[in-house]
């Protein structure tokens, strides 16, 4: 099969769904009796998805899934249901139908809900964002003559997503995009990796080949003798990945107005006059067309949410139930008010001029089981993993042991922040628990000095 017929067929199976969603939805708003009102969401996919592992093909398929969830509400009173969506009218009425009247049923025996929300008609919106994938038989060519001769392992997922949302105000969302994922690893003789993704809605075969060169350079560095790091404060360098790690961690409890409310949030000092570094600009950035703009409620949130402006806190991200509790405004943040499509703008530190101007220090290329030491202190713990290595005066010389770090957002975001790079790299979310998952990351690296290291 090749592209063309790829996207006729992905064609096909989203107008497919369009049209069973839309009619299966009037048909359930047409049965809502009394003082009833309805919320209407689909998730779904199509995907193929290719393990690779040795260099080689180990599984290949194409998976096919999407759920509705019903939510009613009625006298204060709200009551959920999912199942799955099979784009066959017959088949997806019959079984909404039996939902709502299970949720009938169910709804008097809930607790009443003080900052219930809803249904409003926050208006319509259509968005399909088309991209150019490889045909499911070309993806081996296209990934596999690259890296003869390492040990590469990882996982290709491509194809359309969709999320859509009706209620019985009469608003009516539909999104739909086409993207793939390459999640992998390249595994030394010495089970040190270097771990990397590529993500877009176009493949780019020079992309690909300028990625798998870097990595295969800091590949060869893995196998030299540790460096032993001792504890304590060190220049470093965090790449695109480990940026994400870091800036994705305000999404637990950082960015949320709830959060800021009730006395738990790491940015609170923000807000009592402190700041920080004025390089640091971050925001929510729609337009990149990865996510929705519309969240669960059918909010639709504007195209760009800015959250940290040149160090200082501009916006906190709001939902609807927030905004009611609070008597504050919503920008239509999603349900845990999380950042869904961030972007920190970029500073002026060239790629090339990275290891120069880290001078002696660390190369942090990835970093894992991050989580708040003190979280109203803003301090954030957390581990080194994959290629991450030891520079003297501008060359890296070895890779490192795994360290533990313990640092505060208020310093190595604040006055330790030298510089960001004047380029960004988008950093897919690889999430496959249940389905792909939508979004991506716009990060530059980090150049950060005095970073604390504990152990």
């Amino acid at each position: 099969m090749n592209p063309v017929a790829i996207a006729t067929h992905s064609t096909e199976i989203l107008s497919t769904w369009e049209s069973t969603f839309n009619q299966l939805a009037e048909l359930l708003l047409d049965t809502l009796q009394g003082n009833e009102q309805l919320s209407i969401e689909l998730a779904g996919e199509q995907s193929h998805f290719m393990r690779l592992n040795a260099g080689k093909v180990r599984q290949s398929g194409l998976v096919t899934d999407a759920n509705l969830n019903l939510r009613l509400m009625a006298n204060q009173r709200s009551a959920y249901a999912e199942f799955p969506f099979t784009g066959d009218l017959a088949v997806d009425s019959a079984t909404g139908l039996a939902q709502l009247q299970r949720l009938r049923q169910d709804l008097p025996q809930f607790l009443e809900d003080p900052y219930i929300v809803l249904p409003e008609n926050f208006g319509s919106s259509r968005e399909a964002h088309t991209g150019q994938l490889l045909a499911p038989e070309q993806v081996p060519a296209a990934i596999l003559p690259a890296v003869q001769g390492v040990d590469f392992t990882g996982i290709y997922a491509a194809g359309p997503m969709v999320r859509a949302n009706r209620n019985s105000a009469g608003q009516n969302h539909w999104f739909a995009t086409e993207t793939f994922v390459l999640d992998y690893s390249l595994i030394a003789p010495s089970e040190k990796a270097v771990k990397a993704t590529l993500a877009g809605q176009t493949w780019d075969p020079q992309s690909y080949a300028d990625q798998i060169r870097q990595s295969i350079t800091q590949l060869q560095v893995l196998d030299r003798p540790v460096q032993k790091v001792e504890p304590g404060r060190h220049r470093t360098y965090f790449a695109p990945a480990a940026t994400d790690e870091l800036i994705g961690l305000l999404s637990w409890g950082g960015v949320s107005e709830a959060s800021m409310r009730q006395g738990g949030s790491a940015l609170a000092q923000l807000r009592e006059g402190k700041s920080l570094s004025p390089q640091l600009t971050l925001r929510e950035n729609f337009g990149l067309g990865l996510v929705p703009r519309f969240n669960s409620l059918g909010e639709v949130a504007p195209e760009e949410v800015p959250i940290l402006v040149a160090g200082q806190l501009v916006n906190t991200l709001v939902n609807a139930r927030t905004a009611k509790e609070y008597q504050v405004h919503s920008n239509a943040a999603n349900a845990y008010e999380g950042m869904r499509s961030p972007e920190v703008s970029p500073g002026t530190l060239k790629t090339e001029e990275i290891l120069i101007q880290l001078g002696t220090g660390l190369y942090l290329s990835n970093l894992h089981y991050l989580n708040w030491s003190d979280r109203t202190g803003g301090r954030i713990t957390g581990m080194t993993r994959y290629a991450c290595f030891w520079v003297e005066q501008g060359e890296i010389v070895a890779p490192i042991q795994d360290l533990r770090f313990d640092d505060s957002l208020y310093s190595f975001l604040g006055p330790n922040l030298e510089n960001l790079t004047n380029t960004q790299e988008l950093i897919p979310c690889v999430d496959t628990y249940g389905a792909r998952s939508l979004g991506a990351s716009l990060m530059p690296g980090l150049l950060v000095n005095d970073f604390i290291f504990t152990l």
